[in-house]
Order: C-alpha cells, then structure tokens, then sequence
C-alpha cells in the first residue's frame, strides 16, 4: 500500500511542490505522466530533447523522465549533456522506454541515470520510485541550503557568493556574454546600531534583504549578504545598462520601506548605496578584478553622498 502523505509532508521544509519534467514525443505518454503526478509535482513537459534542455535552463526541475527513442536527438544524448555541464544543475534523470535490453540499462546508469523504468508502465510502481528519488534529492537540497544560506537573513551566504563568482565567470568566458555585480551598503548602519539598538538593526537587515532579493528576480540572478551591512548581487548574461536598472530598482525599494533612521546624514529613513561593474569575462580580467571595480564604484557612490548608484564597465 503506497503512502497517502504529500511531499511536503513527508520532507520537514518544503514549502513547495517539487518539479517534474516528462520527455517524451508521444503526447499520449505525457498526459498520463501528468495524471499519475499532477497532485504531487509541478508537471513541465518537453517533446523532444532540444525542448527539454532549453527548458532545464530556464526551469531546472527537480527530478526528469527520460524517454530514449525521440526524434531528433535521443535520450541518451540528452543525458549525457546534462550531466557534462554544471549549467543545468543536479537532479536525478529516470528512463522511461519500451526497450528491456540489458546493456540498453547499464549505459543508462554509466551515464549517469538513476534508474530505468520499462514500458508499458505501472502507476503505482513508477510513482513510488519517482517519489523515492526525489525525496533524496530534496532532502539534500535543503542540507546544502542550510549550509549556504546566512542564518540572519535568509539570502545566500559568502561561500555561496564565491562559489557562483568563479561559476558564472567560467560560463560567461565559454558563451561570451556580460557578467555584472552590484556591491550594496546600507548608509550609516552603524549610526542606526548605535540608536535602535542590534535587534532593531537585525530585523532592518532581514527588511533590507528581502526587498534587495526581489529585485533579483531570474533564476540565476544571485543576492548575497556579502557581510555585515554589504550585500552583493551577480547578474549573469546582464550588461552595464541591465544592472543600472536592477540597482536603481534595489535602491528605490530600500527607500519604500521607509524604515526611520533619525542618526542618518542622508536622509529621515534607512537608504542604501551601490556600486557596479560589468565585464566580459576573458583572460585579461578575473573575478577579483570584477569585483574589485564594483567595491570601487561603492565607494564612489558614498563619496557622493549616498543613496545613490555608480557603475564600470571593464574594457
């Protein structure tokens, strides 16, 4: 008898339904993938292999089936890319096929499939295993996001920040596309401290934090707590006029919290300064240098008297 509990029930911290993506060019098979999971998953569907790795950029789901016999490339195929670039990110890929070869499943696993499930298929069975792996998958998700998010505020931490810096350095260097970094101060945080008092100064944070998070709205935009009252935001694929919008934005929406911040020189409310740099990532310049342009236009924008932006374009 299988379990009547939900995901979220079964896995303590999911406060969402988890992504499921069905492969296949029969639409028959797609519309019964989609009743068996439909109250569990979020379903996406993808009718060829091309679809389904564009897809996976813009909407990484959490778990694939995998058809193997499709039209224009197969699932083979499809497979072996995903688990060959670090842009699609980790989740398990299932087989779903009509072949019951053995050597058809152990290249399935060689390249890197968690299992293989036979055609005609059982609902019951192939719900059990789907769920089985996922809940794996999730619960390490949600490990590793204890371990990079910042226990205050909730936004990714530092480690984080690095760790995506060199990544989308990388990504940017291969396709040739503008990478960006908005550094963010809150002005005169120490002043507020000093006046409000640290559980004040914390619950300004968390307000700060979430109103510059969403700002950074594309999957694999990034905001960061850089440290203390510093946030950092990485903006793949964004150039200098892409991040001058997102930082005004960030800007704006710090103001319309409208904390009161009596101690401050700049104005009667908690405001923010922020400093920009893009660059196309190439073997004249690092992360570092990028980074390091971005600190410098900070430093700009509160030499100017804050609350206000400043930016760089490396070249």
């Amino acid at each position: 008898m299988t379990s009547t509990k939900t995901l979220q029930q079964l896995i303590p911290g999911l406060t969402r339904k988890p992504r499921l993506m069905v492969v296949d060019d029969q639409t028959v098979m797609i519309r019964i993938m989609h009743e068996i999971f439909k109250e569990d998953f979020e379903v996406f569907m993808a009718t060829s292999g091309k679809q389904a790795l564009e897809m996976c950029l813009s909407q990484p789901p959490d778990i694939m089936l995998l058809d193997v016999m499709m039209p224009d490339m197969d699932g083979y195929e499809v497979c072996q890319i995903l688990k060959s670039s670090s842009q699609y990110g980790e989740f398990p890929v299932i087989f779903v096929t009509a072949q019951n070869d053995t050597l058809d499943e152990v290249k399935a696993f060689e390249l890197g499939a968690v299992d293989f499930i036979n055609k005609p298929i059982k609902p019951v069975l192939v719900k059990a295993r789907v769920r089985a792996h996922v809940t794996v998958k999730l619960q390490s998700d949600l490990l590793r996001s204890y371990a990079i998010s910042d226990g205050l505020t909730g936004v990714p931490n530092r480690r984080y920040f690095d760790d995506q810096m060199q990544l989308q350095w990388r990504q940017g260097m291969r396709e040739k596309r503008p990478l960006s970094v908005i550094l963010i101060d809150i002005d005169f945080f120490k002043q507020y401290n000093d006046h409000y008092g640290h559980i004040a100064g914390d619950d300004a944070l968390k307000s700060v934090a979430k109103a510059l998070s969403d700002m950074a709205k594309r999957p694999l935009d990034s905001l960061c707590r850089y440290g203390g009252e510093e946030f950092v935001c990485l903006l793949p694929a964004t150039d200098l006029k892409g991040a001058e919008l997102i930082a005004q934005r960030m800007v704006d929406a710090v103001q319309t919290l409208a904390i009161e911040h009596s101690q401050s020189q700049v104005a009667k409310h908690l405001t923010v300064s922020a400093g920009i740099a893009c660059v196309l990532p190439s073997h004249q310049f690092s992360a570092e240098d990028l980074l390091a342009a971005a600190d410098k236009q900070l430093y700009s924008s509160k030499g100017q008297g804050r609350n206000r932006i400043s930016c760089e374009m490396l070249s």
